[in-house]
């Protein structure tokens, strides 16, 4: 997911089950919803349909059983807050079923290791592509524009990007997405989790995309930092990033089928727009285990390319046929100004450890160092209980 084009989606729903999104925009200014027991299949006649454009708080009730039945937005100056334990089914209609949280909204969904909050897809049998996926906009500098411009995201068509590094979109913790990445069109699908320019001052601990269509996790632009990611059968990328992403990565797990794009695909920025900053992504990425399904199934592990830069720490790749591949001339001097650095790697049934596809002359030994010497993440430890495989 590339290129920021105005997709033209309608903002929401009414609060009655539907499956397709094809009413004019409602803004629901007290926050009521209707039980409704019509449509969308078998339901519990008490379930809550969620859509619509919220231009006030919203609190879900732990009492209570919720369906997204379209777009939900938070608009900016409201907060959207999900207690532990609550799993909140989408209804399977692709792609414009999915929550935003604009600039200037918040979401606060903390879960435990024994309650994780939990966004799914409604179908009996659950598949990638059943509905969209959570996306935060914020305020925190992007590449592909300057001070405090916006651009406009490729879901939902809301601006996001400016020059507040300490942004704050809220907060989650033990979030679990399941089944997203609805397409919108033939280049444009949702992913996991988007973050659009989120800033610093979020934060984000233990999340888990599992089973969606397009990547599971992707930061465009922003600062935000985010620890225990695991990605599990990503049909697209696992990690993504782009726009000029500088925050800091911490313990990765990503599980690859051999059908499954890269683990991670990094760039500097977007090619199919612009670098009006003139400066590239940089994040540190530390405690990474990326495994596939052998060298000779798996293709590519972690791909870097439009001058991107980052430092990665102790990373663990197993079972495939090239651990990193670099592209273009701007990423390679970054290898040469040791502004893109590996320190701790291990190779596990990887059969080439650095494809140069740069144009810039560089050895494995000017891009990584103290090889043998990474074990990854203890994802066995830490994630445990919340999420799935």
């Amino acid at each position: 997911m590339k290129k920021q084009i105005i997709l033209g989606l309608a903002l929401a729903a009414t609060v009655f089950s539907c499956s397709t999104d094809d009413t004019s925009d409602i803004v629901i200014n007290d926050n009521s919803v209707t039980n409704n027991t019509s449509g969308g299949g078998s339901t519990d006649p008490s379930t809550i349909f969620l859509s619509g454009t919220y231009t006030e708080d919203l609190t879900l009730d732990a009492n209570n059983t919720y369906k997204l039945n379209g777009s939900l937005i938070m608009a900016s100056g409201t907060t959207l807050t999900i207690p532990p334990c609550m799993t909140i089914k989408a209804l399977s209609s692709g792609a414009d079923v999915y929550i935003a949280i604009s600039q200037g909204a918040q979401i606060i969904a903390n879960g435990t290791a024994d309650c994780p909050i939990v966004f799914t897809s409604d179908a009996t049998s659950p598949a990638a592509g059943d509905w969209g996926g959570l996306i935060l906009l914020g305020k925190a500098p992007i590449n592909s524009v300057t001070g405090t411009n916006t651009a406009t995201s490729e879901i939902a068509s809301l601006p996001y990007g400016g020059n507040i590094a300490n942004d704050n979109s809220g907060s989650l913790s033990y979030v679990r997405v399941e089944y997203s990445g609805g397409a919108a069109d033939g280049q444009s699908e949702n992913n996991g989790f988007s973050f659009y320019g989120v800033g610093n001052g979020t934060s984000v601990n233990y999340i888990q995309a599992f089973a969606g269509k397009d990547d599971g996790i992707e930061f465009f632009g922003g600062t935000v930092n985010a620890s225990y990611i695991s990605v599990i059968n990503a049909e697209d990328d696992s990690v993504d990033w782009t726009e000029g992403f500088s925050g800091t990565l911490n313990n990765v797990y990503i599980s690859n089928r051999a059908s499954d794009d890269k683990a991670i695909e990094a760039d500097g920025y977007n090619t199919d727009f612009s670098n009006a900053t003139g400066i590239f992504s940089k994040p540190t990425v530390n405690n990474v285990s990326i495994i596939g399904e052998g060298s000779a199934n798996s293709s590519e592990a972690v791909r870097l390319r439009a001058g991107t830069q980052g430092i990665f720490n102790n990373i663990m790749i197993t079972g495939y046929a090239e651990g990193f591949d670099l592209d273009d001339a701007d990423t390679g001097n970054g290898v040469v100004s040791d502004d893109l650095q590996v320190t701790g790697v291990t190779f596990v049934d990887v059969l080439t450890k650095v494809k140069n596809d740069t144009t810039v002359t560089f050895t494995d030994a000017d891009f990584f160092t103290a090889e043998g010497s990474a074990t990854g993440t203890d994802y066995t430890t830490w994630g445990a209980g919340w999420t799935i495989n």
